[in-house]
């Protein structure tokens, strides 16, 4: 009986998936904890910067809501040390209302979305549930292609040595066709990938970002070969070809 009340736990825990709260107001984080936990997820609060870097390497978690002012580590400084450590948990950042700086501030430092306060938790459920649906990337921070790296660690883009400046959004569509190189991409897929279920996306969005690359990676190496490639009537792809 013992042995398979454990097979059961064993069983339980492989399946319900951990988030960890850190947020200073503590009316809010029970809020929180409580509407996740009646959604199913296993719920752990932490109200300050330094013991949530405690539990985040110390615990394994799927997901992390993380408030943008902490005490001890701020929400910024946390996140970007995560992702400098190869920490590749999904952040949803807690921001300000109307505190524009703030979220700019949080996605360049890692977080993969945010929310602004006040908010409805059916909106904090969604976010929450369409974060823990992406695959995690736990490989090699580094992604290359000819004379191009990419590294997901420190935001870094380089070809032939040369360091290029990349916007976040140009960013994750260049990692995104690295990680699919030599394959055919859709607009629709990429539009899945890299922008939220909110954001305005107009018909050309991608063709336009697309566009963003070329004239960085692209022009400015007239001796090296392009290597994005537009596949008219399907989508694009990484090739030297």
């Amino acid at each position: 009986m013992i042995i398979i009340e454990l097979v059961i736990q064993v069983l339980i825990d492989q399946v319900i998936m951990r988030i960890l709260i850190v947020e200073d107001d503590h009316k809010i984080a029970q809020s929180i904890k409580k509407g996740l936990e009646q959604e199913g997820y296993a719920v752990d609060i932490t109200f300050d910067g330094e013991d949530a870097y405690d539990f985040l390497t110390t615990e394994s978690y799927e997901l992390v809501v993380l408030d943008l002012m902490l005490p001890g580590i701020d929400g910024v400084t946390l996140c970007k040390k995560l992702r400098e450590e190869g920490n590749h948990i999904a952040i949803l950042m807690l921001t300000a209302k109307g505190a524009v700086g703030d979220k700019v501030d949080g996605l360049n430092s890692g977080a993969d979305d945010y929310l602004t306060k006040p908010f409805a938790f059916a909106e904090l459920v969604a976010r929450v549930k369409a974060l823990t649906r992406r695959p995690r990337e736990t490989l090699n921070p580094i992604l290359s292609f000819g004379e191009l790296t990419l590294n997901t660690s420190t935001y870094e883009v380089k070809r032939s040595g040369v360091d290029v400046n990349l916007s976040r959004k140009e960013f994750a569509l260049l990692e995104y066709l690295l990680r699919h190189k030599g394959k055919v991409v859709t607009k629709e897929q990429i539009i899945a990938s890299i922008w939220n279920y909110d954001d305005d996306i107009l018909p050309n969005t991608v063709e336009v970002f697309v566009g963003f690359l070329r004239a960085k990676i692209e022009k400015p190496f007239k001796k090296l070969k392009p290597i994005i490639k537009t596949v008219r009537g399907f989508g694009y792809k990484i090739d030297l070809n």
